[in-house]
């Protein structure tokens, strides 16, 4: 149990400046609001990451939301927005698809209903979430919300797990509104096609994260270790501490809004949470007609709802109406090229999905981890564990419904035969998961499972087709090589040489489609114009060992020459399941991998003024203002970063492109938050976030870890009380002027 620090302060948070602030509402709301600050103690470390303290759960709920909304609450707001399907009130009538897509699945009222059914428990959270996001309006007269200005307990559900994107995210916003707003057939006709590089940079984002697990027998001090490295759109969560006197001490990742620790640790457990391609969402043809759907033998009636949109315009706020269908599997979202409607069912159990993210916070041991999978309303994370009994875990995704194996479900299947209708969920014993593996490591870098322990993996026969459609991808060779070289796991790993290896400069990808560009080249005869135009880039390459550094040349080139292949190699390559770099090795010509190299050759040039740049000065980080949509120049000052995107097999991953007015590649993806945790008799950690904790540009906490951020340099984390001694900035109460 996290101890209260104990320093002298001197607490106001209810005195008269606060009741001045707070004289707006209800006696019973402002004695309830005051008592709960009253309850709470938030202590920034020199870091500006917060350590929440609260007597109770609730309490401790009540001062992080309080703490994330001082941090950034634009992004607390845009969040909520997204997830009860009002975004386009605050941007406009181009988000109206987002947020139709959004109440197909998140109806208010349902919700509410909902909340009435949870657990008494839960409900106190949700009071308390809510109760911490209106004290902190009520006492920042100057914040101004787009659109939520008061929030209710219920909304909590609306937003269940911290994944970047959920299961919706399967729903086309093109598909969607070609249905419920059709346009003419000439208006269509002059709808632009996607372009080819809209394709490369699909395949450039990746569906982030690394998790690694290793055991006491493969380390040095025989203390497990813990990688924790998501990949997400930089600033999309918050860095925190959350305790209580009720046995909450949570430490690591939340997504802005969200009243649990994500990705973290406690005490005595770790969890990470990585996106692979299990098949959770299935899509149906439906036979519809005149109000109806076939199904079997019998003519159902299609259910119909009126669902109203508001949206903001130079003129005020307006509104949409839509009729939308749904049939028993789900929302009717599309429909085929023949006119056959096509609807999807998908995950949506609220309840019990915020009731696993919540408990499984407080899991101290294996058993009692495994005892919050038994909710199985975790459908887009696998969990990569470890904790300080030595125990390490895998386990995938833990809601998969269960269905007849005769089906190819990767595609619609016929909605008019039960025999594809969902059969319950998978029981967990017959779900991917690994305890201890003998090799003593596991790890999932979104792909397949099936070489996540190397010897001792998982066996893709033993499983139905639907629980995992991944390949292994250039990130997973990489981990293997690391974790396993020469097929036998390595040993006396420590805390700083697993923060060592995570960014380790190694990219497969290259190393599997560099030498077939060296063999096109060596085909050409020697008085090749082709020859001597990429002489002097080929040396490079030949020379280069696959490693990536911000003064490396060949990396800069070999990176815009694989950015060109994307163009026509993803779209392809995705839809065979192959990995992009085996079609690149064994399916381009000759012609085609040296057309790249000088394409990518011109284009640096034009660029950089030679294609002899360096690759710090081509991959940068910036942070101006605090945008959700960050803006770039590169006028202003950047940070050369050195590693790269994740499709090349780089484990740290930087994402980055130009934009509109810049030469320079800027990231906004990749990693964020990255922990590396030892569990001993007391826990030890480093972390990371990108830029820094705040999101206000006048912070010290704006970008002062973007320099350590770049350099892989993490800091300690200040998990202890007595570690806190001598780093702390401030001590108060939610409220405190």
């Amino acid at each position: 149990m996290q101890a209260t620090l104990s320093f002298s302060a001197s607490f106001s948070c209810c005195g008269p400046l606060l009741f001045s602030l707070l004289v707006a509402l209800p006696t019973s709301a402002q004695t309830r609001l005051q008592g709960e600050a009253a309850r709470v103690t938030i202590t920034r470390d020199d870091w500006g990451i917060a350590h929440i303290h609260g007597h109770s759960d609730a309490d401790a709920v009540f001062g992080m939301i309080y703490a994330q909304c001082e941090d950034d609450f634009s992004r607390v707001e845009a969040n909520y927005l997204a997830a009860l399907g009002r975004t386009a009130e605050a941007e406009g009538e181009k988000a109206i698809w987002q947020d139709l897509r959004q109440r197909l699945f998140v109806d208010p009222e349902d919700i509410k209903r909902d909340y009435a059914l949870s657990p008494a428990w839960l409900r106190t959270l949700m009071d308390a979430w809510a109760d911490g996001l209106n004290f902190y309006l009520e006492t920042h007269p100057d914040v101004h919300p787009k659109v939520l200005t008061h929030f209710e307990p219920w909304m909590a559900l609306s937003f269940t797990e911290g994944s970047i994107g959920g299961d919706i995210e399967k729903v086309d916003l093109k598909n969607l509104q070609a249905f419920y707003e059709p346009l003419p057939p000439e208006a269509a006709k002059t709808q632009p096609a996607p372009r080819a590089l809209d394709e490369a940079q699909t395949a450039l984002d990746p569906q982030g994260s690394n998790g690694i697990a290793i055991a006491p027998k493969n380390t040095h001090l025989h203390h497990a270790l813990l990688l924790i490295n998501p990949h997400t759109t930089f600033f999309f969560r918050s860095e925190l501490q959350m305790t209580s006197d009720e046995g909450l001490n949570a430490y690591g990742a939340v997504t802005w809004g969200q009243f649990f620790v994500y990705q973290g640790f406690n005490e005595r457990a770790g969890w990470m949470h990585t996106s692979s391609y299990v098949d959770a969402v299935d899509e149906y043809d439906e036979q519809v007609g005149s109000g109806h759907y076939r199904y079997g033998d019998e003519t159902k009636a299609l259910v119909q709802k009126q669902i109203t949109l508001s949206y903001q315009t130079p003129d005020g706020v307006r509104q949409r109406s839509f009729a939308t269908y749904a049939t028993q599997h789900g929302p009717v979202i599309r429909k085929e090229a023949d006119g056959r409607w096509v609807s999807i069912q998908l995950m949506n159990v609220p309840i019990q999905a915020l009731e696993q993210s919540y408990l499984r916070t407080k899991a101290h041991t294996y058993a009692e981890y495994s005892k919050t999978m038994e909710l199985q309303a975790n459908s887009s994370n696998n969990t990569v564990f470890a904790d300080a009994d030595g125990d390490i875990a895998y386990w995938h995704g833990d809601f998969i419904p269960k269905r007849d194996p005769h089906f190819d479900f990767t595609k619609p299947v016929d909605g008019t035969d039960p025999a594809t209708d969902w059969h319950g969920l998978t029981p967990l014993d017959e779900i991917p998961h690994l305890l201890n593996p003998a090799s003593g490591f596991v790890f999932n870098v979104n792909d397949s499972p099936w070489n996540g322990a190397g010897t001792s993996s998982l066996k893709r026969s033993d499983y139905p087709a639907y629980v995992e459609q991944g390949i292994e991808s250039a990130r997973g060779i990489h981990a293997l090589r690391l974790l396993d070289p020469n097929g036998k796991p390595r040993t006396g790993w420590e805390l700083e040489s697993l923060r060592y290896e995570a960014f380790d400069s190694y990219m497969p990808w290259f190393a599997r489609t560099i030498p077939s560009l060296l063999s096109a080249y060596d085909e050409l005869k020697a008085s090749s114009a082709a020859n001597a135009s990429l002489a002097q880039q080929i040396v490079l390459l030949r020379k280069w060992n696959f490693r990536w550094s911000k003064s490396s040349i060949p990396t800069s080139l070999a990176i815009y020459w694989g950015t060109e292949l994307m163009k026509t190699v993803a779209a392809p390559a995705r839809a065979a399941k192959i990995p992009t770099e085996e079609w690149v090795a064994t399916r381009l010509t000759a012609q085609e991998l040296l057309d790249a190299l000088s394409a990518a050759s011109v284009n640096l040039s034009v660029d950089f003024g030679t294609w002899k740049t360096q690759w710090g000065q081509v991959n940068r980080f910036q942070r101006l203002s605090d945008d959700v949509n960050q803006p770039f120049s590169d006028a202003a000052p950047s940070i050369p970063v050195p590693f790269a995107a994740s499709i090349w097999g780089s484990l740290a991953a930087f994402v980055a492109r130009q934009y509109p007015g810049t030469k320079r590649w800027y990231g906004t993806y990749g990693n964020s938050f990255m922990a590396v945790v030892e569990f001993g008799a007391k826990v030890r950690a480093v972390a990371i976030t990108a830029g820094g904790e705040s999101g206000h540009p006048g912070s010290t906490h704006f970008n002062d870890e973007a320099q350590r951020y770049a350099d892989g340099n993490l800091r300690d984390v200040y998990f202890y009380p007595d570690q806190l001694i001598g780093h702390i900035e401030k001590i108060y109460r939610p409220g405190d002027q």
